[in-house]
């Protein structure tokens, strides 16, 4: 078992002033984006072995059976399958969706035959891997995911009061749900001219308008704001507006497009590089990829509930991939210790009060925004009085749990997000 010292990520959205908070350190002024957590090439954690700092990456290489355990190693090969991170976001991120493993590796293998660089900046695939992610929101969180049903999206449209628009309500009521969302999308990806400021503008009187919208169009005038002539402002208005309370959580697809916009959050992924951008940013836009990865298609809400709080309890934030299996663990201090078993290797990260991690071989103490990496099949509990997050790898065969809960969308636009 190792503390990890971890990487923060100062990108441009990142807030000031919530990483900080959560751990009890003063603000250095600058944005602080993401905390990361695991074994990413791209920004390791770090750990002591024998006295020595070094990388987990390299921790893992070293001994992928003894660190993975034979069923992850057999299933993911000598690499950590899931990154950890916590998520501080003080203004939107890229409009973005994610490609299924078939369509990651087809794409990694095709860029290599034409000898595109790993780091060239108009590369679609840094690997042959599938990105599934899932963040849980530890302060009100505010986002876009998954695409709103054809007729509200002519509602929205209608309630901006664009001449302009007019056209693409008509189509999205008309056509089917596929054909539909697909034609308008397109078309927003290279707006005629005009019809980005005359929406920017519209938003900025529809902000300040009471009504059930109101909320919405407040997020994307939000989106203007921070991304001013950024055509991608213009699909963004299909896509549901999400705000989650503290506890619930969004699971993102293969093909969803999403972008968060404001809080703080727990999050974990696939250890995947693979983004394909829609807009809301200055890299690159490739539209013919982006159309055949994008999932034209208006589900039910993708969020889940915050679980039970009973005493000492688990709950597991369910999600249909075996990359990884988040849950959350309520600490008490009467409670008894809570034993963390399994043959896969886990992170466990502190985000409330105190914790006390033992094993045979070590024992650690956390606080908020500090974690312990924990390699396969050391038997460890924890114990003491707050919340810890858990981040591991599902057993075989178990990546689709019974006990997943999708909160339906309700009625009201404003709560549907």
């Amino acid at each position: 078992m190792d503390l990890l010292s971890t990487t923060v990520q100062p990108y441009a959205w990142g807030s000031t002033t919530a990483l900080p908070r959560l751990m009890g350190l003063p603000p250095t002024g600058e944005p602080q984006a993401e905390l990361w957590m695991g074994a990413h090439p791209a920004a390791p954690s770090l750990v002591e072995r024998g006295g020595v700092t070094i990388p987990l990456d390299r921790v893992i290489t070293a001994d992928p059976g003894g660190e993975l355990g034979a069923s992850v190693l057999r299933r993911f090969g000598p690499r950590l399958p899931f990154l950890l991170k916590l998520l501080a976001a003080d203004a939107p991120l890229s409009l973005q969706v994610h490609p299924d493993a078939e369509r990651a590796a087809a794409g990694f293998a095709a860029e290599n035959a034409r000898g595109i660089p790993l780091d060239a900046p108009h590369r679609n695939y840094r690997d042959g891997q599938h990105k599934p992610e899932m963040i849980v929101a530890l302060t009100a969180f505010d986002g876009l995911c998954g695409f709103r049903p054809p007729a509200e999206c002519a509602a929205l449209f209608d309630d901006l009061g664009v001449p302009a628009l007019r056209p693409y309500a008509g189509t999205l009521r008309t056509a089917p749900e596929e054909s539909a969302l697909r034609a308008v999308f397109t078309a927003f990806l290279a707006p005629g001219p005009g019809l980005l400021d005359a929406v920017t503008e519209a938003l900025a009187r529809a902000a300040g308008r009471e009504g059930a919208r109101r909320p919405d169009f407040v997020a994307y005038r939000a989106i203007a704001r921070a991304h001013p002539g950024d055509a991608g402002l213009l699909p963004a208005l299909m896509l549901r507006h999400v705000r989650l309370a503290p506890g619930e959580a969004l699971h993102l697809e293969a093909g969803v497009p999403h972008a968060y916009l404001s809080g703080l959050g727990v999050e974990v992924m696939a250890g995947s590089d693979n983004v394909l951008r829609c807009g809301l940013t200055t890299k690159h836009v490739d539209t013919d990829e982006l159309l055949a990865v994008v999932r034209f298609a208006a589900p039910p809400s993708r969020v889940l509930g915050p679980g039970p709080e009973g005493l000492a309890d688990e709950y597991v934030y369910p999600a249909p991939v075996d990359d990884f299996r988040l849950s959350r663990i309520t600490l008490r201090a009467d409670g008894a210790p809570r034993h963390l078993g399994g043959d896969a290797p886990q992170i466990v990260l502190c985000t409330e009060g105190e914790a006390l991690l033992t094993s045979a071989a070590a024992t650690v103490r956390i606080g908020p925004g500090r974690a312990v990496y924990v390699p396969a099949g050391e038997r460890t509990e924890v114990a003491g009085e707050g919340t810890v997050f858990r981040a591991t790898v599902p057993p075989e065969h178990a990546a689709a749990p019974s006990g997943r809960v999708p909160v339906s969308a309700p009625a009201e636009p404003a709560a549907a997000r």
